[in-house]
């Protein structure tokens, strides 16, 4: 066999787990990570229990491995609000992307963070603990690109960095909740317009 007739060969397996791990993060985004059982999964990937064992290991790694690709894919719009040039512009990106995301009607409603292990019992604590250690990250680095803007003099002297980033956290988990519970995309939006006049910017 060739080397081009077999990356041919290749070729439909590795679509085929993409579009199965596409399938797998949008059930756990809708059922959480109990709320999606192995059969759910099985049907949802279009693969037997043997073959998601084989490719994806565990359910566990199943859902670490959604998750990432939630991460880089429908909430790409975190890390690339980072990168805006001001303070303002990070928290105005920050909000759009999240309403835009959450008032999609085509995604499963709230996020998958935040929804991945709600209700969860204690076999899934290592799920929980990672979606928290995911929530404290994007803290943290909201916080870090905060501290850069303050020292920059892009926001006033005497601004809370802190306080700053847990507000717009704040704010970015109540439109998850907000939108979990059925709230559109104007109705999120104007929560966002909101938050925009009472920042100190």
């Amino acid at each position: 066999m060739t080397k081009s007739s077999a990356a041919k060969m290749g070729r439909p397996r590795c679509f085929c787990e993409e579009t199965a791990l596409e399938a797998a993060m949008r059930l756990f985004w809708e059922r959480g990570y109990e709320g999606a059982s192995v059969s759910d999964l099985t049907e949802a990937m279009d693969m037997n229990r043997a073959s998601l064992y084989a490719t994806f290991g565990d359910k566990e790694t199943l859902f670490l491995k959604a998750l990432a690709r939630y991460e880089d894919g429908p909430a790409a719009f975190w890390k690339i609000a980072l990168k805006e040039q001001t303070a303002a512009d990070v928290i105005k990106s920050l909000f759009t992307g999240s309403v835009n995301l959450l008032g999609d009607t085509r995604n499963p409603r709230g996020d998958l963070i935040t929804q991945g292990a709600l209700a969860t019992g204690v076999g899934a604590a290592p799920v929980k603990q990672a979606l928290i250690d995911r929530r404290k990250s994007g803290e943290a680095e909201l916080l870090k690109r905060f501290k850069r803007a303050k020292a920059e003099g892009d926001l006033p002297r005497t601004a809370s960095v802190h306080d700053l980033a847990g507000y717009v956290c704040t704010i970015l988990y109540g439109l998850r909740v907000l939108a979990a519970n059925g709230d559109g995309k104007a109705e999120l939006k104007r929560v966002t317009d909101m938050a925009l006049k009472m920042l100190p910017l």
